[in-house]
């Protein structure tokens, strides 16, 4: 599929926006996350999660590269002249007639609705609430498989093993995300990291004592203790995260045991 991808053609000037670089700083101007630095200039391309526009008919006129995400994305013509971009679904081609409706050819690239999709194919960009737009299985070579349906809701397996219920009405797009390769890509240089927008990250051991609790010591010593952050908290194994999230109750089956 590399030979389709257009680097060519610039993209679609309604379609893109200039993406403003934070670099890591909140609203007070700390850095709240680390590692981040200057980068190579970019546009954000708006993407269609929605597929709102309905039984019409749109025909992919090129694959392009979006340096905002690790998935392809594919610019459609609607028959109406309108142009949007979509998440490039792996054997998508340019030339391939695609549509969006309550009911649609189980054929990649089309989205419809979870109840009329059959056990066993594979989706992605499904929405978590019927109209919301896809959110969730927008990364490369992702899908997530429909394996069982109830009254209201459909059971998903997602790509990181978890099953989780899905309201039967919220639309999923056929076919598993392009570049399935992303995963093995190779950096090769430090140069490139830094056009990304990823600064170095020095470890613990060879910082300061009074910057990192690693840090200090004569000659190259280990960390003399359990794993602690910057800041002297457990490193590993000690959960964040305390706010519940809404979806949790809509998991069957967790991907961690």
């Amino acid at each position: 599929m590399k030979n389709q991808i257009s680097t060519k053609n610039q993209p679609v000037r309604k379609l893109i926006s200039i993406l403003k670089k934070h670099s890591g700083r909140d609203s007070s101007g700390t850095i709240s996350v680390r590692h981040q630095g200057g980068r190579h200039k970019r546009f954000y391309r708006h993407i269609d999660f929605k597929r709102d526009k309905r039984g019409i008919e749109a025909v992919v006129e090129r694959i392009e590269y979006d340096p905002n995400r690790n998935v392809e994305i594919a610019l459609i013509e609607y028959k109406d002249g309108e142009k949007r971009y979509i998440l490039h679904p792996k054997d998508l081609k340019t030339g391939d007639k695609i549509v969006a409706n309550d009911q649609a050819d189980i054929k990649i690239g089309n989205s419809l609705k979870l109840k009329y999709i059959p056990l066993g194919v594979q989706v992605h960009n499904i929405e978590m609430y019927p109209g919301k737009g896809g959110q969730m299985i927008r990364g490369a070579g992702t899908y997530g498989v429909i394996i069982a349906k109830e009254d209201l809701y459909t059971q998903l397996k997602m790509p990181s093993g978890e099953v989780r219920r899905f309201f039967s009405d919220c639309f999923a797009t056929i076919g598993q995300l392009g570049n399935v390769g992303y995963k093995d890509r190779i950096i090769g240089k430090a140069g490139r990291k830094i056009h990304m927008g990823i600064r170095p990250t020095v470890r613990g051991t060879a910082q300061n004592p009074r910057s990192h609790p690693h840090g200090g010591g004569e000659g190259r010593s280990g960390e003399g203790m359990h794993p602690k952050t910057p800041w002297g908290k457990p490193a590993r194994g000690k959960r964040t995260r305390r706010k519940v999230n809404w979806s949790n109750k809509f998991i069957i089956k967790r991907r961690k045991k």
